[in-house]
């Protein structure tokens, strides 16, 4: 039944997946309305089980659907040939920022799939799952050059600080901008603001002559 939604065309797709994962991210798996889905998706009532069995079933499909594009989208992107951790850190943070403005519902309900104990997924999207939280892992720490670090403080806490901190700053920018459509606001100020924090955290956490 799945591919009978994979024919119809992108735009339609893309609103009732838009607003099924805002729905689920929003109030959880049980509490979730297939009819608040309808509604913001703007489709007509029974249409949304004519492409999928049941609520399970369309719960399924996003999670799949989500991996894949986090994967492509987002993950593919980033180059761990870069080993100066804040560099590497920078880099995520661009690529996120056009992830977010191209899919904004994906993280949030990726983020509440990993939370959720309501629903057992299939044993292959479980694994896919785990897989995904290991790749962006390793996306963050693989092959990073410690040696920049300052010697005189812990290397794993020190790592961690600066990563929160940079998490930190991009979370405000999302609550700031909340409701808003990205691609009318001047993004420049605020990406040279991000860039002297960089600066900071590496005069604070970097060996003299590594900045």
């Amino acid at each position: 039944m799945n591919e009978t939604f994979k024919n119809l065309e992108e735009t339609k797709q893309k609103r009732i997946l838009s607003a099924a994962m805002k729905e689920f991210a929003d109030k959880g798996y049980e509490q979730a309305s297939t009819n608040q889905i309808i509604k913001d998706a703007g489709i007509g009532k029974g249409t949304l089980f004519h492409y999928f069995n049941n609520k399970k079933d369309l719960y399924e499909y996003l999670v799949d659907y989500a991996i894949t594009i986090m994967h492509d989208e987002y993950f593919s992107l980033i180059d761990t040939s870069e080993s100066d951790f804040i560099e590497r850190m920078k880099q995520i943070a661009q690529v996120k920022g056009n992830y977010i403005a191209e899919h904004p519902n994906v993280t949030n309900f990726i983020g509440m799939v990993y939370l959720n104990d309501e629903v057992t997924l299939p044993k292959e999207l479980e694994t896919r799952l785990a897989d995904l939280k290991k790749t962006g892992y390793s996306l963050i720490y693989k092959n990073i050059n410690q040696k920049m670090l300052r010697r005189d403080i812990n290397t794993d806490k020190a790592l961690k600080l600066i990563q929160w901190s940079i998490e930190g700053y991009q979370n405000e920018l999302m609550r700031l901008f909340q409701g808003e459509k990205i691609a009318h606001i001047d993004l420049q100020p605020y990406w040279d603001e991000f860039y002297e924090y960089l600066d900071v955290l590496k005069t604070t956490f970097y060996e003299e002559g590594q900045t």
